[in-house]
């Protein structure tokens, strides 16, 4: 974090649950780095209490995401807590509350994103409407025939977070779970073990596990990480190399500039080198860059390429 100067060791490995023994395995490869201090910042994967207690062996401390929806202890007990929000970075607002276990004391922190909120909202809305159509005229089936409909229905989590059945049989949208679930509308969970980083630090923080999951989904999709053909291991390490280079150089381009490299691929590859070959020689000649191509490579220390790269007489 640059404001606090706090050296964050960020770790990304989603779908996991329960004692961890990668977390074992990272802090044990960690020890060679001689880092002061290291906070965590993991996914919702990894907050068994047992990986928190472990996390702050040696005084080290942890930024960990939290299932607002989960209806665990700790998640009702914040959102209990009242408190004002305020604004941190961009839209993001954030409120911060205490609570003690009795043994560690963490604090959480409340985040809530306006446009998210609107988001869920939408969707809440979309899934609700599907729901309805799909119980529309269930009152005339039979009792086995409304039963197997509920039990097809209640396969998808998302239908079953809206559904409810009467004390007669009857299937009907659950109002009361909707309200419940607006109150949660574009907000998500932090929990951290460190009591001197601000509430704006731990949201900024945990953002920037975000920008590791981008960076292997960009890995993956854009800079041809996976499939690996090679069987020998230097080759291999090589190959997961330049695509990091690849990958540091996007983001180099993307700070630089301020755009997505989506938008600058989309750009350059509009600037092309053009060869002309005949009995009198050989010539290369670029298009004419155009005014966002000068503004790009202006950005990123580049110079714009000369009208002619190769003149070469016969």
């Amino acid at each position: 974090m640059t404001r606090t100067g706090i050296p964050i060791r960020v770790w990304c490995w989603p779908g996991n649950t329960g004692d961890s023994p990668l977390i074992r395995q990272v802090k044990k490869d960690l020890k060679a780095w001689k880092l002061g201090r290291v906070i965590w910042v993991a996914d919702r994967g990894f907050t068994s209490e047992t990986n928190r207690r472990y996390l702050q062996r040696g005084g080290g401390h942890y930024i960990m995401g939290e299932k607002l929806r989960s209806g665990s202890k700790e998640a009702q007990q914040a959102l209990k807590r009242q408190g004002r929000y305020r604004g941190v970075a961009g839209n993001l607002q954030v409120k911060q509350v205490v609570l003690d276990d009795g043994t560690m004391r963490d604090r959480f922190v409340i985040c809530r994103n306006p446009d998210e909120a609107e988001r869920d909202a939408t969707i809440r809305g979309q899934i609700v409407e599907q729901l309805e159509a799909a119980i529309d005229g269930s009152d005339q089936l039979t009792a086995t025939k409304r039963s197997e409909l509920a039990g097809a229905l209640r396969t998808r989590p998302a239908y079953n977070r809206f559904l409810r059945t009467t004390k007669s049989g009857l299937l009907r949208i659950d109002r009361g779970a909707i309200t419940a679930d607006a109150k949660l509308d574009g907000k998500f969970l932090l929990r951290t073990s460190d009591p001197t980083l601000t509430p704006e630090d731990i949201a900024l923080g945990y953002k920037q596990l975000l920008e590791v999951e981008r960076g292997w989904r960009d890995l993956k999709l854009y800079l041809d990480l996976r499939p690996i053909y090679h069987q020998l291991e230097d080759r291999i390490r090589a190959h997961v190399l330049l695509c990091w280079l690849a990958l540091l150089v996007t983001r180099i381009a993307e700070t630089a500039t301020g755009d997505t490299w989506r938008n600058l691929r989309h750009e350059l590859n509009q600037l092309a080198a053009i060869e002309h070959a005949g009995n009198v020689g050989h010539l290369v000649e670029t298009t004419q860059p155009t005014g966002r191509h000068e503004q790009i490579f202006d950005a990123v220390g580049i110079k714009t390429p000369p009208r002619f790269l190769d003149i070469t007489p016969a």
